[in-house]
């Protein structure tokens, strides 16, 4: 075959496009948002599995997509750096706390172990960066997802690895999967607060801390989080709604393919 494609699921199609890297047969992991486009334009409104294999059978013939250059050795490589890199976080947050309550004779036993965790979470670093100049499939969304200010080379990194459906579902989607869609809490006549839960915490922790970035630097961001906070809102609350749409864009930009471009004042 020239080309085998499989509409993006939700990480569902995973382990099929592992088999076809394993066995060197071509892959397109489609959008679905562009099959549905691509249905609207040639006029295709009925739905059954039959239909529409044959509608991205087509979309495949019509358009001829770009294959995947994704190996599934890549794939592991960068979840197992991202997470690593996570684990060190961690525990040099834990060690830095330990410096705030111990002796100060005692700080000449942290503060060695704080630099090993520096040097070590640097050398992360650069090895998820040197994957992703390898991968034309991660370089092409590292790109969009830079562009927008306050994304930097970690936290676009933590999306690619994380996130790897950011793109390929709808903005409700995106930011349930990442845990920032605030949940009704209503019962009879019991009406709560609405609050975030559940999600990939490890990617909400990493665009949270984005966000305390691009509030200073994005003027898109800076002026939602200023109009949430004299509104009433908290600030912690503030800074979420900005992270949900930070979400919601960057599941647009990657599904479109587009730069992030400042409005214009």
């Amino acid at each position: 075959p020239e080309r085998i494609i499989i509409e993006a699921t939700g990480r569902l199609e995973m382990p099929f496009i592992m088999a076809c890297a394993k066995a060197n047969l071509p892959f397109v992991i489609a959008n679905p948002i562009h099959i549905k486009r691509f249905a609207g334009a040639i006029g295709q409104r009925a739905k059954t599995d039959r239909l529409d294999a044959q509608l991205i059978a087509h979309y495949g013939e019509a358009i001829k997509p770009n294959l995947s250059q994704l190996k599934p050795d890549t794939m592991q490589t960068m979840s197992d750096l991202v997470a690593r890199r996570n684990q060190l976080l961690v525990m040099q947050t834990m060690e830095k706390n330990r410096l705030q309550i111990l002796p100060k004779n005692l700080a000449m036993t942290i503060k060695p172990i704080l630099t090993a965790f520096k040097n070590q979470i640097t050398k992360i670093e650069n090895k998820i960066l040197e994957l992703i100049e390898r991968c034309p499939d991660y370089q092409a969304k590292n790109t969009i997802l830079q562009s927008m200010n306050g994304i930097g080379k970690i936290a676009s990194a933590s999306l690619i690895s994380n996130l790897p459906e950011l793109g390929y579902m709808t903005n409700k989607q995106a930011s349930a999967l990442v845990g920032v869609a605030p949940m009704n809490r209503e019962s009879g006549r019991f009406k709560g607060h609405r609050k975030i839960q559940g999600g990939r915490h490890q990617v909400r922790t990493v665009l949270y801390m984005a966000m305390m970035s691009a509030i200073q630097s994005n003027p898109v961001f800076k002026e939602t989080y200023q109009r949430l906070v004299a509104a009433g809102k908290p600030k912690k609350v503030a800074i979420i709604a900005c992270v949900r749409k930070m979400v919601v864009i960057l599941n647009s930009m990657l599904r479109d393919g587009v730069l992030w471009e400042a409005p214009k004042a």
